[in-house]
C-alpha cells in the first residue's frame, strides 16, 4: 500500500475519473463482470454487452480508462497530502457501502479513523438567524464532547457553526466538500478547515481539481446522509439543500432530528415540515438524539453517566476540604424570573464569575464533560445571565 493510495483504490481511481460512470453504472459493470480486476481487463466489445453501455460508450469508456489522468491524480493527492480511499480499503466510511450509490473513491485530508463511524450530520440554512446558528454551534458542541463526530459541509451558516461548535468542544469534526480538496469553499472558511485538520479531516468525491458547481452539491449531501447514524436539520426554508440530505438519511434508513424553529420564520418552514410530516424526530437536547439511537445511544448515556458521577463524587471529596467561605449563593438570582435552571446549568453559572473567565477554565472548574459544559454556557447565554466575549472569554452579566 502507498502512502496515497491502495492497488484496489488505484485501481478504482480509474473508474472514478471517467465522465459518464458514476457510482451506479461502476456497480453494475462490477456487477457484471466479477471484480473490479476483470473489469478493468474488459475489452470494448466485452464492455459493450452491459446492460445500458452500448457500443459508442464502451470504446470511450476503454478509451478514458487507460489513459495518463490516472497517475496525474495520484501525484497531486501526494503534492497535496491527501490519500484517496476506495470501498475495498478499512479507511472508507462503513455507513456508505451499504448505500446503493457509495462513492467509487472519497479523498480524504486529514486522519479519518474508526470511531468517526459514530457521528451524526448536521445541515441548516446558510443565512441563518441568531438562533439557527446558536443552535448549530450548540448542538455542535454537545455532539462533540459526548463522543461522536460532528459531519456537515463547511458551508456559511449552519454548517460553519456547527464545526465551530465541535472544535470548540475539543471533539472531531469532517466536513464533506462540494468541489475538489485543492480549494477550499467558501473561501472565507479556510481558517476553519485548516481547525478541522487538527481533529478530524476533509471529504470529497471529486477529483482535485474539480471547481464549484451548483449540480455537485445534492451528491456531497448524499454522502454526509449515508456516513453517519442520523442527520440534524437546524433551520431550512422551504426549498432547501439540507432537505434533500434528511430525506436521503430518511432513504438510506438513517435518522433524522430537527430543532424546531419559530413559526413564521421562512428559515424554519422546511424544519417545522419535517417535523409535522413525521420524517424528523424534534429535539430540544442531546438525551432526544441519544433516545433514538438504540444500543449506541444507550451506551453513550451510560457513559456520561458513569462520567457525571466521577465528577460529583470530586467535587464533594473538594468541598469537604475545604473551609466555608461565607459567600452568598448568586445562583439565585440566576432562578429570579421564573427561569428554573437545571443542574447542569445551575453547576455551570456557579463557576462562572462576574470577572472575566477563559472557557476552557470553567469545563475544568465545573468537572463536567467540554460538550456539556459549553451546551449550558449556550443556553445560560440565550436566557441572558452570561455572555461571551472575544478570546473565548465567558462573564456573568452584571447584578440587577
Amino acid at each position: 500500500m502507498s502512502e496515497v493510495l491502495s492497488e484496489a483504490a488505484r485501481l478504482h481511481l480509474k473508474w472514478a475519473l471517467i465522465d459518464g460512470v458514476g457510482p451506479l453504472t461502476f456497480t453494475r459493470l462490477v456487477n457484471h463482470f466479477g471484480s473490479v480486476e476483470r473489469l478493468c481487463a474488459a475489452s470494448a466489445s466485452e464492455l459493450a454487452k452491459v446492460e445500458r453501455v452500448g457500443s459508442a460508450r464502451a470504446e470511450q469508456i476503454a478509451r478514458d480508462r487507460d489513459g495518463a489522468v490516472v497517475e496525474d491524480e495520484i501525484r497531486l493527492a501526494a503534492q497535496y497530502g491527501v490519500r484517496i480511499v476506495c470501498r475495498q480499503d478499512p479507511e472508507y466510511p462503513p455507513g456508505l457501502r451499504q448505500i446503493p450509490d457509495a462513492p467509487i473513491v472519497l479523498y480524504v485530508k486529514g486522519q479519518y479513523l474508526p470511531t468517526d463511524a459514530i457521528a451524526i450530520t448536521v445541515v441548516g440554512s446558510r443565512r441563518c438567524t441568531i438562533y439557527g446558528s446558536e443552535q448549530a454551534r450548540r448542538f455542535g458542541e454537545l455532539l462533540a464532547g459526548a463522543g461522536f463526530t460532528v459531519v456537515s459541509g463547511l458551508a456559511r451558516g449552519v454548517d460553519a457553526f456547527a464545526h465551530h461548535g465541535a472544535v470548540a468542544a475539543g471533539g472531531r469534526t469532517v466536513a464533506v466538500l462540494g468541489c475538489g480538496l485543492t480549494a477550499i469553499y467558501p473561501p472565507e472558511n479556510r481558517a476553519l478547515a485548516e481547525k478541522i485538520l487538527e481533529n478530524g479531516a476533509l471529504i470529497s468525491e471529486l477529483p482535485l481539481r474539480a471547481s464549484v458547481k451548483r449540480e455537485n452539491f445534492p451528491s456531497r449531501n448524499r454522502i454526509m446522509a449515508g456516513m453517519t447514524l442520523g442527520t440534524l436539520v437546524i433551520e431550512a426554508a422551504r426549498r432547501s439543500g439540507a432537505l434533500i440530505t434528511a430525506r436521503l438519511a430518511n432513504d438510506y434508513n438513517r435518522e433524522v432530528f430537527a430543532v424546531p424553529g419559530r413559526l413564521l420564520e421562512p428559515m424554519s418552514e422546511g424544519t417545522n415540515a419535517l417535523i409535522r410530516d413525521g420524517i424528523a424526530k424534534l429535539v430540544t437536547d442531546l438525551d432526544d438524539i441519544l433516545d433514538e439511537l438504540g444500543e449506541v445511544g444507550y451506551q453513550m448515556k451510560l457513559k456520561r453517566q458513569e462520567f457525571e458521577r466521577e465528577a460529583g463524587r470530586s467535587r464533594r471529596a473538594t468541598a469537604s476540604s475545604e473551609p466555608a467561605r461565607g459567600q452568598p449563593d448568586d445562583t439565585q438570582d440566576a432562578d429570579r424570573g421564573g427561569l428554573n435552571l437545571s443542574a447542569l446549568e445551575r453547576r455551570v453559572y456557579e463557576v462562572i464569575g462576574y470577572d472575566e473567565r477563559l472557557q476552557d477554565v470553567i469545563i475544568q472548574a465545573a468537572e463536567l464533560p467540554a460538550g456539556e459544559v459549553l451546551g449550558a454556557i449556550t443556553s445560560l447565554e440565550l436566557k441572558g445571565l452570561v455572555r461571551r466575549l472575544p478570546g473565548n472569554l465567558v462573564v456573568r452579566r452584571g447584578r440587577a
